[in-house]
């Protein structure tokens, strides 16, 4: 296989776009403390775009997607746990699951989808606390009232953890 200096350097500017957005996307789950942060979801981008790369040289595109994909299953699956009636880890999965597709992208040279697809991972991730409300919100209270949108706190300072 002949592929030219130029062509690689393409590649190597795509793999750090990758880690780029991975990074991007990891530092939500950075700030909040979770295992799986700016490095690993870096690292899944850069893993999944030269995948991609890859199988482009070899025209195989279908075959190493499929598997990309199941391997990323694979590691999202050891990633989820049960706590008696809690299951914890779901969030970082699909995270992780989602961090592959846009390396994906990447590496299918489709960069507004990969910027928008990271964009979008960042916000749905920092939406917790607003979800966290809603369902506070809607819960009935002791006196058979409905909650509010405001913390319950007098200062307004309440602390929401995302526990995933």
């Amino acid at each position: 296989m002949d592929i030219s200096t130029n062509d690689e350097l393409e590649i190597v500017a795509r793999l750090m776009l990758a880690a780029v957005l991975g990074g991007f996307v990891g530092l939500e789950r950075e700030l909040r403390g979770y295992p799986a942060g700016i490095r690993t979801l870096a690292l899944v981008a850069i893993g999944a775009t030269l995948f991609t790369e890859i199988s482009q040289l070899l025209g195989g595109n279908d075959r190493v997607a499929a598997q990309i994909v199941a391997g990323i299953g694979f590691i999202g699956a050891g990633l989820i746990f049960r706590e008696g009636y809690t299951v914890r880890g779901i969030t970082t999965a699909a995270t992780i699951w989602a961090a592959a597709a846009m390396g994906m992208a990447v590496g299918m040279e489709l960069y507004i989808v990969a910027i928008a697809c990271s964009v979008l991972l960042f916000v749905v991730l920092e939406a917790r606390p607003l979800t966290r409300r809603f369902e506070r919100a809607m819960a009935p209270k002791e006196d058979g009232l409905w909650g509010a949108l405001t913390p319950d706190d007098e200062d307004g300072d309440e602390s929401i953890e995302d526990d995933d």
